[in-house]
C-alpha cells in the first residue's frame, strides 16, 4: 500500500476530516488533500506528526509495513 492511501485509510479509521488533519500539520484542507490524492509528497515531519498522533509506526504510516505496530515511546 502506497502511504497516501495509508494515510487516507488511518484518517477515514478515526472519523477525522481532512481539516481537522491539516489544522493539526497547521497547513490548509487542499495540501492535506494533494497529499491523499498522491499529487503532493507529504515532507517526512508531518508523517511524523501524523504517526505520532495516530500511535502507529512510521513503517506503517509509509506502507512499508502492514503490521500496525504502535509509534515507539521515549
Amino acid at each position: 500500500m502506497r502511504y497516501n492511501e495509508r494515510i487516507r485509510e488511518i484518517r477515514e479509521d478515526h472519523a477525522l476530516t481532512q481539516q481537522r488533519v491539516a489544522d493539526l500539520l497547521h497547513i490548509g484542507q487542499r495540501t492535506y488533500s494533494d497529499y491523499e490524492s498522491g499529487k503532493t509528497r507529504i515532507p517526512i515531519d508531518n508523517l511524523l506528526i501524523l504517526a505520532q498522533f495516530y500511535n502507529v509506526s512510521m513503517d506503517y504510516i509509509s506502507g512499508a509495513s502492514n503490521i500496525k505496530a504502535e509509534y515507539p515511546k521515549q
